[in-house]
Parts: C-alpha cells; sequence; structure tokens
C-alpha cells in the first residue's frame, strides 16, 4: 500500500486506536515517526513504543497509548503542514496550542522537537502537527 502522507497516517491510527480504546497501536517505521514518537513520549502523551521486526524484513513501531480515568490523554491530535500545503514560522510567530496546554511539533534545522523545546533553542521550521 502507498502512502503520500506517512505521518499523518501515524496520527490517524493513533486518533481511532484512542477512539475505539485500544491500548495499543502499530504502524510501519520512519525515521520522522520515530522522532515524532519521542516528543510524544518526551511530553506525556503516549506510554512509549518499541520497534517490532517481522520475518521478510518489515518492522513496525508499536504505540502505547495513554489514558487517564479512562480518557485519552491526547484529546485532539491534528496534522497542520500536509504534503501539498506546508506550513512554517519563525520562532517568533510560533502559535500556542489551547493557550499553552498543548504542544506544536516542529521540524527543524536541529531536528523535530516541541514548540516550547524551539522556543528555548530559538529555533523556528515546519510546523509537523498539533497536540492537546
Amino acid at each position: 500500500m502507498n502512502i503520500n502522507d506517512p505521518l499523518g497516517d501515524m496520527l490517524t491510527r493513533i486518533r481511532n486506536a484512542q477512539m475505539r480504546r485500544k491500548n495499543k497501536v502499530s504502524t510501519p517505521i520512519s525515521k520522522l515517526r520515530e522522532r515524532v514518537l519521542d516528543v510524544l513520549a518526551d511530553e506525556g502523551y503516549i506510554r512509549g513504543y518499541a520497534r517490532v521486526d517481522y520475518n521478510g524484513g518489515k518492522s513496525e513501531f508499536e504505540i502505547e497509548l495513554k489514558y487517564f480515568d479512562g480518557e485519552p490523554v491526547i484529546k485532539d491530535i491534528k496534522r497542520v503542514s500536509t504534503p501539498g500545503r506546508r506550513v512554517y514560522s519563525s520562532v517568533k510567530n510560533l502559535p500556542t496550542v489551547a493557550n499553552g496546554l498543548g504542544v506544536s511539533i516542529l521540524s527543524t534545522p536541529k531536528g523535530v522537537m516541541s514548540d516550547s523545546q524551539a522556543r528555548n533553542e530559538n529555533v523556528g521550521g515546519e510546523i509537523l502537527c498539533s497536540v492537546f
């Protein structure tokens, strides 16, 4: 299956799994997905993830979703920059998500990071997604 937007696919898998109250969801491996999952784990939106290798050279990430009092920790997860419409922001114009309660994940020259870390590093970049 050919996926045009791998990151958007992963975010949709997470969103759908949380609607069905699943504990784990799997997604194909890529470096960008791994970096975004690192940020989600560091910010406390997921429990963690692990690499699973199958026969024939196929590999996937198995993502452990996080719930609090039976409700998903991730209330809203959206793709901001798409392959057809890239969204870039300077460090001065970085958007806040839910009045600072949420996180924007950016791809910067210094790597994939959260908006607060990008402000600390004084670097802007492409806004990949927003999480609340």
